[in-house]
């Protein structure tokens, strides 16, 4: 396994990996609006457009397929955080959670977790850390970790 940036090739895996494991995990117990604001943060475009902001975007990669990412905002708020389905429970979560926490700029690094990674995020060390929310149809927990 190996932890890198996102690059302008990796966009269409990438968007097209979260857009799969959030339409699985998450999407069922959303709204319709809910998965529209979803589809349009997870677009290749938005990606790019992060990309050029004060967003880190990293992959990891296995023998040259992504099969994770997670995105770190200010570095301060994981943005999103996404595991293909066939290696979910095999440590690229917790990797890409570690690289990232090593670029985080605050004592506490933040995060608006679905409600179906709540237990994942538990087990990467963030508590909760606020009511259940919701912005633009996503329906999310706050958390925190401190580092």
């Amino acid at each position: 396994m190996h932890i890198r940036e996102l690059t302008h090739a990796d966009l269409p895996r990438a968007s097209a990996l979260c857009l799969e494991a959030f339409t699985l995990a998450v999407a069922p117990s959303l709204s319709e609006h809910g998965v529209e604001t979803f589809a349009k943060v997870a677009s290749e475009q938005a990606f790019a457009e992060r990309m050029e902001g004060d967003n880190l975007i990293l992959v990891c990669e296995v023998d040259g397929l992504i099969c994770g990412l997670i995105e770190l905002k200010e570095g301060r708020h994981v943005a999103m955080l996404f595991v293909a389905s066939a290696w979910q429970r095999r440590g690229v979560g917790t990797r890409l959670v570690h690289a990232a926490l090593g670029h985080a700029r605050t004592k506490i690094v933040t995060v608006r977790a679905s409600l179906s990674s709540v237990a994942a995020y538990l087990r990467y060390g963030f508590v909760l850390a606020g009511d259940v929310g919701e912005h633009a149809g996503l329906v999310y927990q706050p958390m925190e970790k401190q580092r």
